[in-house]
């Protein structure tokens, strides 16, 4: 799994299938479960640190689902992507088709279906503030189903998808962002400037999941700079390092383990408690056997 990850970290999956169409991801999601065989969804591979024992079970790998339509683009404001497509393949047909409103998710890592999961967010705009739609397949159902956003549904890092929400279990197929005409040329140059802002910070450095704590806004203060303060910056447990340039991204520096990973980001949550009295909640899903 370390090749399917951001991190570039991870054991083995007892079983990886990447189906080339949603009709084969619905059987195969049918097949396991009928047969009680745990069943993990993959996107971009981005918020995600996979244990050194690898994961248990099917590992659905969507990035060959990587279809995007840009053609509603002009007569009904939508712009749709299947779920494995990289969200910079996404800005990037937008730019091409002169679509506005999705351009400052440029540079964000993964791909539409893990960032409408996660609800992700840059720059103060998040994932719902573009959705119109998601398709997905319900738990126990093998017809697809378009959920329109109910905003109620989503929150700060929250979407209906997660374990509590609306549609807790449902496997993202499809996700439609609301766009509006735009100038290819200013959109091009809106993008490359976000991803310059992101190399200046760092981000692209070291294999990375990018920030690992959600920010807590009853704090007042992001939980980067909470753990800048606490000296956490360049802090490491073997080869997994708390980047020097940022203290909430957390990097693999050479041949990181995701045990010391985890070790960071405990220490991280240990100290962030015992002096601040803050509970520092990571935004990285932690998954399979570590």
């Amino acid at each position: 799994m370390a090749r399917h990850t951001t991190f570039g970290i991870g054991g083995p999956a007892e079983a990886f299938v990447s189906p080339t169409d949603s009709d084969g991801l619905a059987l195969l999601v049918g097949a396991a479960r009928r047969g009680g065989f745990p069943l993990f969804v993959l996107g971009g591979g981005a918020n995600l640190l996979v244990g050194d024992r690898g994961i248990r079970g099917l590992v659905l790998d969507t990035s060959r689902l990587s279809g995007i339509d840009s053609g509603l683009g002009r007569s009904g404001g939508i712009l749709a992507a299947e779920a494995g497509a990289l969200i910079d393949k996404v800005c990037e047909a937008a730019r091409d088709s002169g679509l506005a409103g999705i351009e400052d998710f440029y540079g964000l890592p993964g791909s539409a279906g893990g960032a409408a999961y996660m609800n992700a967010r840059c720059y103060d705009l998040e994932m719902a503030d573009r959705i119109a739609w998601v398709e997905c397949l319900k738990p126990g159902e093998s017809e697809t189903a378009r959920l329109p956003l109910v905003p109620s549904e989503w929150g700060y890092k929250r979407s209906p998808f997660q374990p509590g929400g609306a549609a807790e279990g449902a496997i993202v197929l499809r996700v439609a962002y609301r766009v509006s005409e735009g100038d290819p040329a200013a959109l091009g140059e809106a993008m490359r400037a976000r991803r310059a802002d992101r190399e200046a910070k760092g981000h692209y450095r070291l294999p990375s999941a990018g920030s690992v704590f959600k920010n807590d806004r009853s704090i007042g203060s992001p939980s980067g700079k909470l753990l800048d303060g606490l000296g956490f910056r360049g802090r490491r447990i073997g080869d997994a390092m708390v980047s020097p340039w940022h203290a909430n991204i957390f990097v693999n520096a050479g041949r990181a383990s995701a045990a010391d990973m985890r070790k960071l980001i405990e220490e991280a949550q240990a100290e962030a408690r015992e002096k601040l009295g803050v509970d520092l909640e990571p935004e990285v899903l932690m998954v399979g056997d570590f």
